[in-house]
């Protein structure tokens, strides 16, 4: 095993004595998650092909198979190939595509495995961009003939990849829809780009500050912690914005800020250029921003929040706004739109004549009316009075009612005929999400994921989702389904730093599915 594994950059020295020799180099690519029979077989056959077999490897950044993927690392999956006899050089990939390392490697014949002649890389389409490099580069493609196995089923099924109840929820839901479910869901999801969307909310700018304590000042009890790091993300109305962009080319943002022109020059560089911004601006305004201060874990790939400092309307301030601007904008945009999706984060936006032309102009309504901090017991749904979709988690649904003795799907019920909705949806964390519908018919997903490394913005993400899904008819299990995995890869990114990806979405649908 010595000296098989190598970098792309040293193989190109290797390479070329290769080419001096006469020797046919072969290629092959993938996760290699968990090596099994079918990944002998297949490489077996493609050193059969030529001289020297080089198995390039995905590294764990780039495995979008959702969370808690790859189940075994880099060394692991290296070391499991080096070890087989017929692989002469093993290299990880540090791309979602093999391309560098087929430039690296130039292989004569580059190897994949039949399910992809079939076509059934569907999901993201890589494979095509790697098949015209090695041709450019002068190589061939073949495709070995051998049974078709699965790294994610057997994970899945026998290694407890997936959290408890999910791979019952999976064949329940395949058994239900039959085995071309993920072909129906992707259908589904392509059908969200037929919505015009329209987000209105409270814009909140996320600051992040990276530190590590290095215990007590001298002379106080003050926390003293070394700066590491600084990021600024785009949250509230605009992360839900860019979540949503990602599956529909027609979204745009109704919402107000202070006169800061740097920072609208910031929002305006980092947004998708297919989100249409509308962002009044208002001298008496603050726009929210919320500073928090981490402790980095570099081991457990995680962090831990010190304290936060907010930067919010007071009452004071909001008395001196002149909102109506903000209502001829509400009447004027609200009609154009299939969707509208209310974040009402209570941070000095939407006020009750808001509320008012909102319910009656919006053609499909869906709503998060989110409690934090700031407006504990202040910022309840129970103050609109219709949505047809909404998302609430377990504290804001027992405020609503001022109710903590009745069960959690007795207050949603309750919810969902007051607000005349067609789907809610409360999300409780560590459990999953509960869907009701107007028949007040239940369903109930686990969650996804219990690996985490930043739960901010996971809401969002899940609201996103359920909103589109809502909107466009998906069954309650199946929108449930896509926006717990929403939530579930949102939690895997620290702040808002990027937003869920439609491919990145899908594959994950598909690895859960794999069962």
């Amino acid at each position: 095993m010595e000296g098989k594994i190598v970098s792309a950059e040293d193989f190109s020295i290797i390479r070329n004595k290769l080419s001096e020799d006469g020797k046919v180099v072969v290629m092959c690519h993938g996760v290699y998650d968990l090596l099994h029979y079918g990944h002998l077989a297949h490489l077996k056959e493609a050193k059969g092909y030529g001289d020297v077999l080089v198995v390039s490897v995905t590294s764990e950044p780039f495995v979008n198979k959702g969370p808690d993927r790859p189940y075994f690392d880099d060394r692991q999956r290296t070391e499991f190939l080096a070890s087989i006899e017929y692989v002469d050089y093993v290299m990880l990939s540090n791309e979602s595509t093999a391309i560098t390392n087929i430039r690296s490697v130039k292989p004569d014949i580059f190897v994949k495995g039949q399910e992809f002649q079939s076509g059934k890389d569907g999901i993201t389409g890589q494979i095509e961009f790697e098949i015209e490099e090695v041709e450019r580069l002068g190589g061939t493609v073949r495709y070995t003939h051998g049974e078709v196995y699965s790294s994610s089923k057997l994970l899945n099924n026998y290694f407890g990849a997936l959290p408890d109840g999910v791979p019952e929820l999976s064949q329940s839901l395949l058994k239900k829809y039959g085995e071309d479910l993920f072909g129906q869901i992707t259908e589904m999801v392509d059908r969200f780009a037929d919505l015009k969307v329209l987000i209105v909310g409270d814009i909140i700018i996320d600051e992040y500050i990276f530190c590590q304590p290095q215990g007590l000042v001298s002379k106080d009890t003050a926390i003293s912690t070394r700066f590491q790091k600084a990021e600024e993300y785009l949250g509230g109305t605009l992360a839900v914005a860019r979540h949503a962009a990602n599956f529909t080319p027609q979204v745009e943002v109704l919402s107000m800020m202070g006169q800061d022109e740097d920072l609208r020059q910031r929002i305006e560089d980092q947004m998708s250029q297919n989100v249409a911004l509308h962002i009044l601006t208002d001298e008496s305004f603050v726009t929210p921003i919320k500073r928090r201060y981490l402790k980095v874990h570099p081991q457990r790939k995680d962090n831990e929040k010190l304290f936060s400092i907010n930067y919010l309307n007071e009452e004071d301030n909001i008395a001196d706004i002149d909102y109506e601007k903000f209502y001829t904008a509400l009447n004027d945009l609200l009609p154009k739109f299939d969707l509208v999706l209310v974040c009402d984060y209570g941070h000095g936006l939407i006020d009750e004549k808001a509320i008012d032309i909102i319910s009656e102009k919006s053609v499909f309504l869906s709503l998060n009316c989110q409690t934090n901090s700031s407006n504990y017991g202040k910022n309840v749904i129970t103050k609109y009075k219709n949505a047809d979709a909404f998302t609430i988690d377990e504290r804001e649904l027992q405020l609503a009612f001022c109710n903590y003795r009745e069960s959690v799907p007795v207050l949603l019920k309750k919810l969902t005929r007051m607000l005349h909705s067609k789907t809610g949806w409360l999300t409780v964390g560590a459990k999953g999400a509960i869907c009701c519908n107007s028949e007040e018919r239940m369903v109930d997903v686990p969650a996804l994921t219990l690996k985490v490394t930043d739960t901010v913005g996971a809401g969002d993400a899940f609201f996103a989702l359920a909103s589109l899904a809502a909107a466009s008819g998906v069954p309650e299990d199946l929108a449930t389904l896509l926006s717990n995995a929403a939530g579930a890869i949102k939690t895997h990114i620290v702040g808002n730093k990027s937003s869920i990806k439609k491919k990145d979405l899908m594959k994950f649908i598909k690895n859960i599915l794999t069962v």
